[in-house]
């Protein structure tokens, strides 16, 4: 048997290890310290002493300082496995911390116990982001347990903190340490569709706005006295939303939805009783901006609304900002796309195409650094949501993948 199909063939056997792995890492919850967690050391610890464990040994601590954290830190693990050649490295990034459970009377079992039913693993982070982690895991283990030296280096990378921005994670190490380079080939399997069909190499460009309004309070018998800031909130957000087909009308088929969205969302509680003109009033605005449009061309755009809605009303208007990444696209012919796209149709036999998305991942901080990096995974998307769950053939399959970008020639 050749190396690939030694390897591919552990990889079917390994059910048994998948769950031994999910199980290890489902039983430690790693939640971050702003859900009331103490971060991800001791699962940080445990996961190193599998991968020691199973022959990968090379590993390397680099811990993110909080003082709010178990220890102080927050981890942050590179497991390599040497290859005949160590240029244009795989990198394999999974995140090792979850969210909270949430209501815990909407499961139907135990969220930090794993739970196998009808071939599916149950359980807090076991497909957030534990499949990918796992799949990862478990095909450079079964390389190094297979004698099989890769034909370029593998590095797998477990940050911290991926649901709370990043901070102590990604972003702590592009600032703090030099662990990529230019012409690597990155793989994030935290985000997929059920038939593994889509690869994710572009984001669209994301602004949140809190607008804050301030009129005059009056009787709601004599509206003409005051300055109504709920009413004035209510034609700006209008008019904020027909900016999406007015002024930045752009269409990309990357994207689906394929145009810019500006989206009025959240709204905060003004005056507690009916009868009463509010003198304030607070409302949200999620933005998901196509590449082709800057966020400060948007923004540009939001603040001349304003000013017409604050003197058509008599009110004044402020904005902030509470969240805003823009990123570049990885050009949908860098070399890992079609690799990763030959390795999906001969594991799972589909035909994989380049997309971009409207959400944020934690690509969008290696594409503004310059490294170019996919997103991709065969998975049902049950993160997040009580029962969360992940398939055993997922998963395998998942591996199967990483073991051919591992082979490669």
């Amino acid at each position: 048997m050749s190396n690939k199909q030694t390897i591919l063939a552990a990889l079917d056997r390994s059910g048994d290890a998948i769950i031994e792995l999910e199980k290890l890492l489902v039983a430690i919850p790693a939640i971050a310290p702003e859900s009331g967690g103490k971060g991800e050391l001791r699962k940080a610890e445990a996961l190193e002493k599998w991968l020691r464990a199973k022959g990968i040994t090379a590993i390397e601590r680099h811990d993110a300082p909080d003082p709010r954290a178990e220890g102080g830190v927050r981890p942050n693990i590179v497991a390599t496995i040497a290859g005949a050649d160590d240029s244009q490295r795989l990198w394999i990034m999974a995140h090792l911390d979850v969210v909270p459970e949430g209501e815990r009377s909407l499961w139907d079992t135990d969220p930090f116990q794993v739970t196998i039913k009808d071939g599916k693993i149950y359980g807090r982070g076991v497909e957030d982001n534990h499949q990918g982690l796992v799949a990862g895991a478990v095909a450079a283990a079964t390389l190094a347990a297979s004698g099989v030296k890769p034909a370029h280096t593998v590095k797998l990378l477990f940050v911290a903190d991926e649901e709370f921005g990043s901070v102590y994670g990604i972003q702590w190490l592009l600032e703090n340490r030099k662990l990529f380079r230019k012409d690597d080939l990155i793989v994030i399997p935290d985000g997929g569709k059920p038939d593994g069909s889509e690869i994710e190499v572009a984001e669209k460009n994301i602004c949140w706005l809190k607008v804050e309004t301030k009129g005059k309070q009056c009787h709601a018998s004599t509206p003409d006295v005051g300055a109504n800031a709920f009413l004035a909130n209510c034609e700006l957000a209008l008019r904020l939303n027909e900016l999406e087909r007015d002024t930045f009308t752009a269409r990309d088929p990357l994207f689906d939805p394929d145009r810019s969205t500006i989206t009025p969302t959240k709204k905060e509680a003004n005056v507690p009783n009916i009868n009463t003109i509010p003198a304030e009033d607070v409302f949200y605005v999620d933005m998901r901006i196509l590449p082709t449009y800057s966020v400060d061309r948007v923004l540009e755009a939001v603040d001349a609304r304003m000013r017409e809605v604050e003197k058509k009303y008599g009110v004044r208007m402020a904005r902030e900002i509470v969240q805003r990444n823009e990123s570049p696209a990885t050009p949908a012919d860098t070399p890992v796309v079609p690799l990763l796209k030959k390795a999906v149709k001969e594991v799972y036999g589909v035909d994989a195409r380049a997309v971009g998305i409207g959400g944020g991942t934690v690509g969008a901080y290696l594409r503004i650094a310059g490294y170019d990096c996919v997103v991709w995974a065969r998975q049902d998307e049950t993160m997040h949501q009580p029962n969360e769950n992940a398939q055993l053939a997922n998963i395998i399959g998942d591996a199967k993948v990483f073991a051919l970008l591992m082979l490669r020639e």
